[in-house]
């Protein structure tokens, strides 16, 4: 029996569009295969199931590549005629991509952002930083030629895409020079705190009250991938970076399990959460406010792009 267990890897599966994992042990690819049949209760008729690293799409057929595999990986189990997606569409913001054409794993980045503006320009508001970088960077021409208008018209969209990553850049600044205001004043109470313990408590009851924070020794277990946690962790004002979508991911995590994630104290990683739901909250107003003037142009689908461009940069 224990060399059995020697031979099993543990392995996390989980649905395309679901967030529910589940743990198996299987010695083989197959094995792997119709325990995750089972344990996810997938049809029948919707087999044979393929699986994939959840990481980044890659698909799993070969042994000698499953067993290469360490422990605990995660996998994506895909019925027939399902595809592998980056993202979710299980949050309330799915709307915004009901509409786009499904795209090709190999199809470069930016023509998936481009499809989405053409789709809907208020899709601006709702994508990452990354992304608005993306789609400055594209040349004038090709862009042109993807959306279907002219060169001066996606050099006004062009700029009004680089305004709102400055203004971004502006907000997360502010926030940096009020966070160094407050620490500032925090640190000058907790001096002034210290040198009138010091009068009163012995230096080495000090040296027991002043030691880390307590480790749990674990860590906790989120649905959020690697590089949304070090942009929580590493960049100023996170929210600002993410897109709607991966905001939306984190005001849906446990604050305990985001915290010990994070390796912050449950109160920072609540701040966290409100800061990123009062971002999705801004973005999430400003879209039905283009959509409800939209409406109201003379019952036309879509605003002209120049009249959109127009009232975006006045903002």
């Amino acid at each position: 029996r224990s060399a059995m267990a020697a031979r099993l890897k543990r392995c996390l599966v989980r649905r395309r569009d679901g967030r529910e994992q589940h743990g198996v042990a299987a010695s083989c690819l197959r094995e792997l295969r119709d325990k995750a049949s089972g344990i996810l209760a997938i049809d029948k008729a919707r087999e044979p199931i393929t699986l994939v690293l959840a990481e980044d799409g890659t698909i799993v057929d070969d042994e000698d590549y499953f067993l290469c595999l360490p422990s605990n990986t995660k996998f994506v189990a895909l019925a027939k005629n399902e595809k592998w997606s980056s993202k979710s569409l299980d949050s309330g913001t799915a709307w915004l991509s009901e509409s786009v054409d499904e795209v090709d794993s190999t199809a470069e980045k930016w023509k998936q952002l481009a499809r989405q503006l053409k789709d809907d320009l208020s899709n601006i508001i709702l994508m990452s930083e990354e992304d608005l970088q993306v789609l400055i960077d594209v040349p004038r021409s090709d862009l042109a030629e993807e959306l279907a208008q002219s060169q001066t018209k996606i050099q006004v969209l062009q700029d009004t895409l680089q305004q709102v990553l400055d203004r971004r850049e502006e907000e997360r600044q502010s926030r940096q020079l009020l966070e160094l205001y407050l620490e500032a004043l925090k640190n000058e109470d907790s001096i002034l705190s210290k040198v009138a313990e010091s009068e009163t408590v012995p230096r080495k009851e000090m040296d027991v009250v002043d030691t880390g924070t307590s480790s749990t020794g674990t860590s906790a277990k989120t649905a959020l991938s690697d590089q949304i946690l070090a942009a929580l962790k590493e960049k100023p004002a996170p929210e600002l970076c993410l897109d709607s979508q991966d905001l939306e991911l984190v005001l849906k995590e446990d604050t305990q399990a985001l915290a010990s994630a994070l390796r912050w104290d449950k109160q920072k990683a609540e701040a966290l959460q409100q800061a990123c739901d009062q971002e999705l909250s801004k973005r999430l107003q400003q879209v039905q406010t283009l959509h409800s003037l939209r409406s109201m142009s003379k019952g036309k689908k879509t605003l002209p792009w120049g009249d959109w461009l127009s009232s975006k940069r006045k903002k």
